[in-house]
């Protein structure tokens, strides 16, 4: 007995989502929990993932095809797979039938999410939950000013060879307002979107900031050679981790990473968010008492 898995993974273009991946996993999962023998069939070049084209191998070597997840109808390019695997019985798992059970049934065997028969809980829901970080990146815009002591492009670089080998979920977030790139239309709504991350990683002042200020571990790059705004600030609060753009590093970006993912990152983080408004607090007390004393003299 030989199986093939397929689904919207199968075919180029079709856009196959998270939730078709996680499906696919689960029941590959499912089929060696079984000892049955699979292949799976993949859209293009295989490599990492391990896979078959359809349009290439040898139909008549499967006795069975299992059809995993999505919308599943009588059109193109449906129609020219089963045709392919006419031989093999056709097993259904996940799908959303988009036509009457009544009107056309191709299967052998359905466990099927939605039909004109039954529905069901998606199996996504058995998928293990993610232990990945969700990590911002704020990067600043070329500061034309410095000339060139200027070097975002180069802190950039790093940061994404960094981010291309390491398993995280990332989100670029936009400090700037208007025409924001990410939508979000005040502080406050870039602030929420910063709180929720395990870290952050940021060539701005802001973003380093306000990073600390919601109890983030923060990976500062001052992109300014010999050090900026962002050093001054970083070594005036405190907080141990500080990059340059000129000496930045896989290595040392790598274990800063480690570093901002533990529970000292985040509690030493709190503290200097604690320490920093406390110091701010002194500026307001100062800055209301001696305009008081302005307004007096006059």
């Amino acid at each position: 007995m030989q199986i093939l898995v397929a689904g919207w993974f199968s075919f180029k273009g079709m856009g196959a989502t998270a939730g078709d991946l996680i499906s696919r996993e689960i029941v590959c999962s499912w089929l060696r929990e079984a000892g049955l023998p699979f292949d799976v069939a993949l859209a293009g070049p295989c490599p990492p993932e391990t896979g078959v084209d359809w349009r290439e191998i040898d139909a008549g070597k499967y006795n069975h095809v299992v059809f995993v997840c999505g919308p599943f109808g009588n059109g193109w390019p449906l129609t020219e797979f089963l045709s392919a695997f006419s031989n093999a019985k056709l097993i259904g798992v996940n799908l959303s039938l988009l036509q009457s059970l009544d009107t056309w049934n191709p299967f052998h065997l359905l466990f099927e999410r939605d039909s004109s028969v039954a529905s069901h809980p998606d199996i996504s829901f058995q998928g293990k939950p993610s232990e990945i970080p969700v990590v911002g990146v704020i990067l600043v815009h070329k500061q034309k000013e410095y000339g060139k002591r200027a070097l975002h492009e180069t802190a950039e670089a790093v940061i994404n060879r960094f981010l291309c080998n390491t398993e995280a979920a990332v989100v670029y977030i936009d400090t700037a307002i208007p025409n924001n790139k990410g939508q979000l239309r005040t502080p406050a709504e870039v602030e929420a979107l910063i709180k929720k991350m395990d870290l952050v990683i940021t060539t701005r002042l802001h973003g380093t900031v306000l990073t600390l200020k919601n109890g983030v571990p923060v990976i500062p790059i001052d992109p300014i050679a010999g050090g900026a705004k962002i050093t001054q600030q970083v070594k005036t609060i405190g907080w141990p981790v500080l990059f340059n753009a000129e000496s930045l590093n896989i290595s040392s970006l790598s274990k800063a990473y480690q570093f901002c993912l533990t529970p000292q990152a985040r509690l030493q983080a709190e503290k200097i968010a604690e320490r920093s408004i406390a110091e701010v607090e002194k500026i307001h007390q100062a800055f209301v008492r001696e305009l008081k004393v302005l307004a007096e003299s006059k």
